[in-house]
């Protein structure tokens, strides 16, 4: 049998590291991405879909979003749609599960206790949801199949070894070990809350369809996984969004005015689509009158551009400047000869302070 899995959309999440316009922006992306996950399915003509839960954010919801993931599963129909619910989408009396008057093919695991449903003869999916947004017990202990057959698993959890040890900076739920899957007797166990994609012999994260924010750059998508009759699983991943994450630092070293700075930029950024982060580098001369919002234009093509100041150095000659029979000559050698202060922040203060005898207030760029 061949089944399609996702987890971690996020559906309405805020995204105020974006900004207002382009958090909206980025929300749209994720209810696209939410379209063409199930099309792809209908295309495929997948015996399911299968969500591993946090499919959208239950403190923001709208009914706007109850009614877009209504009709999308309901478009589906008769091809069954399984759905596991997670710490951001955990199942309460509040929640946009409760709120929906689902299409038949629609199956929501309801208890917090892995619960079965026959996908087809000898093929039995268990899965579980989680009931409160934090404190949930590992769904795998004490748990152990009751019949014969193919048995898989779709839950919300955090995988405790190997692949939770790699880091991911998320906060533990329903946290588990690889080894209990199959000490339960599941063949394979498909889950959500990592946003990275991680595949194991026993267990797969299809990890977020759409890129969440910069710290998860990389290959995004959902899982096509094939069934055998002996449990053994085969998968692929395919793409479902056109947007993506770049995470670029451009070394500014050379360039001696800000349109050189733009044209470097322009030339970085040419051809990208999607979120773009870029964090300057390098050298920067001393004439440069930068400032960051003037860089943050958005080019065709992109949804969001943010510029941040990373190992940037502006490329005053202190020794020079400290000859001088001047004030800022004077500044300089006082800094110069100030205990206790570390290279980079000595280098911080001699920036500042030159750049305001200058009468400059682009003290951003240090």
């Amino acid at each position: 049998m061949k089944l399609l899995i996702f987890a971690d959309l996020h559906l309405d999440a805020p995204f105020t590291w974006l900004g207002r316009d382009a958090g909206r922006r980025r929300r749209q992306v994720v209810r696209d991405a939410l379209g063409r996950i199930v099309d792809l399915a209908g295309e495929l003509g997948v015996g399911a879909l299968l969500c591993g839960g946090d499919l959208y954010e239950h403190d923001r919801f709208s009914a706007d979003t109850a009614e877009f993931v209504r009709a999308c599963f309901a478009r589906l129909h008769p091809l069954p749609v399984y759905v596991a619910p997670g710490n951001h989408d955990w199942l309460g009396p509040q929640s946009l599960y409760r709120a929906v008057e689902w299409s038949p093919n629609v199956h929501l695991f309801a208890s917090n206790r892995l619960a079965p449903v026959t996908l087809e003869e000898g093929l039995t999916l268990w899965g579980a949801a989680h009931l409160a947004p934090a404190n949930t017990d590992d769904f795998l202990h004490g748990f152990r199949v009751d019949r014969g057959g193919v048995h898989l698993a779709l839950f919300h959890g955090s995988e405790r070894g190997g692949l939770a040890a790699q880091g991911s900076g998320k906060v533990p739920h329903a946290p588990f070990a690889a080894e209990e899957i199959a000490a339960a007797g599941l063949d394979h166990a498909f889950v959500g809350h990592y946003h990275f994609p991680r595949d194991a012999g026993r267990h797969t994260y299809p990890g977020s369809p759409v890129h969440l924010s910069f710290a998860d750059v990389g290959e995004r998508g959902v899982v096509i996984a094939e069934i055998g009759g002996d449990g053994g699983v085969v998968r692929e991943r395919r793409r479902v969004s056109a947007s993506e994450a770049h995470d670029l630092t451009v070394d500014l070293t050379g360039c001696a005015s800000q349109q050189d700075v733009r044209d470097r930029l322009a030339s970085a950024i040419g051809g990208l689509q999607g979120l773009v982060r870029v964090t300057l580098a390098g050298e920067l001369g001393s004439q440069v009158d930068l400032r960051l919002g003037d860089l943050e234009s958005r080019p065709p093509g992109i949804e969001a551009l943010l510029v941040r100041v990373g190992d940037l150095r502006v490329a005053y000659d202190f020794a020079s400047i400290a000859r001088e029979p001047t004030v800022r000559g004077q500044f300089v050698r006082d800094v110069l000869d100030a205990p206790d202060l570390s290279a980079q922040r000595r280098a911080r203060v001699l920036v500042t302070g030159l750049r305001a005898l200058e009468g400059r207030d682009d003290l951003e760029v240090l």
